[in-house]
């Protein structure tokens, strides 16, 4: 680690950020102001490069995870950011290999910002954050003109895809889509990838009311790619697309569909129909029918950035080299050990159905759960299934939004479910693993916050034996 990047990672953690607030804490007005003025200090780096820019409900990790693999098997030096990291910091800025490896940027394209740079970066920022602060005079409190944490690590993102000279940019919205960060970049392609009722507190209690916080990521002369069948979110999507004056708009089952989704040997073989190509067996190495959904998504989008057909062997190489940590991804095997970020209704119900197709010897389940404030766990519980639980073991996200393991404790026993509560994530790992044995199954699920804190589990377990 770089000689100052903890006392500098010190200083951004002393900024406003939702993802660490505790339920009912303070908000700040939405506006992309202060990231603005960051990046208009920086000479406007999101303006060097072409953005391809993700919203939606859930999906936006994976869908940009292979979009950025499809963009680097076509020759391009591709960065990407994406939101919540999982362990550390840099996994959110990714782009081709620096320095003396730079050659093999064709050959790897999620290379985590390394932690020089990262502190390089951070340094520059918190120098024009005092400038401007001094150029903006008195505020009505301490903390307005403050960049928030997700707007300094956005322009940290920006700078860095700027310095590396990247081809092309993949960014992935942190919530909503209108007032956040990401969108003071303006994206060629715009992509949505599925609305949910989840963040309402902060988008709004509809669906409309989500589904026009995300169009504001649709910008002039865009093409738009909608993943969504609801009329209601169409509808906002192609009036948006018309009054802003976007090229086109992509509608999923008319203009873009998985038409072949079948189970394969580590992941799914998918035939892909965009305007551009029909692609058929192409293999991705991920679990769960929704990721062709998300292939999908991103194949339209890639073959909308270069307006023309990926070849077979394109498309072929940048789906092998896809991975999506923390989606329903195998990290242990005795016992078998997943894990999944479903945080949702929506993602819950999608992890179900791939539990059913693709691990149905996975039963009865030890279930370890982590559930952020705003979620209502019984209805978490009902879309993943009780009858598939043996066990439930309650812990706390690592997160001040965490919600207290007895509440989620007493929604599993509402249910007619065993229930445990454990004080730590490494401390329910322990738990569920012993009571599952070497033959049974755990899934390790509730939020991405939880992914994290399960690796550095393991891997202690591992060192301790």
């Amino acid at each position: 680690m770089s000689g100052d990047l903890p006392d500098l990672l010190a200083w951004l953690d002393g900024h406003w950020n939702m993802e660490a607030l505790s339920a009912g804490g303070p908000r700040r007005a939405p506006s992309l102001d202060r990231i603005r003025a960051l990046l208009d200090a920086s000479g406007d780096p999101q303006r060097s490069y072409p953005v391809l820019h993700i919203t939606g409900t859930n999906g936006k990790t994976s869908t940009a995870r292979i979009l950025s693999s499809l963009l680097v098997a076509s020759g391009l030096a591709v960065g990407t950011t994406t939101s919540p990291h999982l362990e550390r910091i840099n996994e959110r800025i990714t782009g081709p290999p620096v320095g003396p490896r730079r050659r093999e940027r064709a050959r790897r394209q999620h290379d985590p910002i390394p932690d020089e740079e990262l502190a390089d970066q951070l340094r520059v920022l918190k120098g024009l954050e005092g400038l401007l602060a001094a150029d903006l005079g008195p505020a009505p409190h301490p903390d307005a003109l403050r960049p928030t944490w997700f707007e300094l690590v956005t322009a940290c993102a920006f700078r860095w895809f700027a310095d590396v000279a990247v081809d092309a940019v993949v960014a992935e919205v942190g919530m909503g889509g209108r007032s956040d960060a990401t969108n003071v970049a303006d994206g060629q392609v715009a992509v949505l990838t599925t609305v949910g009722l989840d963040h309402v507190e902060y988008l709004g209690p509809t669906v409309a009311h989500i589904a026009d916080e995300k169009a504001g990521i649709v910008k002039a002369g865009a093409t738009v790619i909608v993943g969504e069948r609801d009329p209601v979110v169409v509808d906002v999507f192609e009036k948006r697309a018309a009054e802003i004056g976007a090229e086109r708009v992509l509608l999923l089952e008319r203009d873009v569909a998985c038409e072949g989704n079948e189970l394969a040997v580590g992941g799914r073989m998918l035939d892909i129909r965009t305007p551009r190509a029909e692609h058929h067996e192409a293999f991705l190495p991920l679990h769960g029918r929704h990721q062709g959904h998300n292939a999908a998504l991103a194949v339209a989008a890639a073959e909308a950035f270069f307006d023309a057909p990926l070849s077979e062997d394109v498309l072929a190489e940048g789906l092998a080299r896809v991975t999506s940590p923390g989606r329903l991804e195998v990290v242990g095997r005795t016992p078998l050990l997943l894990l999944d970020g479903a945080h949702n209704v929506q993602g819950m119900e999608a992890l179900a159905r791939a539990l059913d197709e693709e691990f149905p010897d996975a039963r009865p389940l030890v279930v370890v759960i982590g559930v952020l404030a705003g979620h209502d766990p019984v209805q978490l519980l009902d879309a993943l299934g009780p009858g598939r639980i043996r066990l439930l073991v309650a812990c706390p996200a690592p997160s001040p939004r965490t919600m207290a393991p007895d509440e989620v404790a007493r929604a599993a026993r509402s249910r007619g479910l065993e229930a445990l509560e454990a004080p730590s994530v490494a401390e329910a790992v322990e738990a569920a693993r012993a009571d599952a044995g070497p033959d049974g199954s755990v899934l390790v699920t509730g939020s991405l916050y939880v992914a994290g804190p399960v690796r550095a589990a393991l891997r202690e377990m591992e060192v301790s034996t």
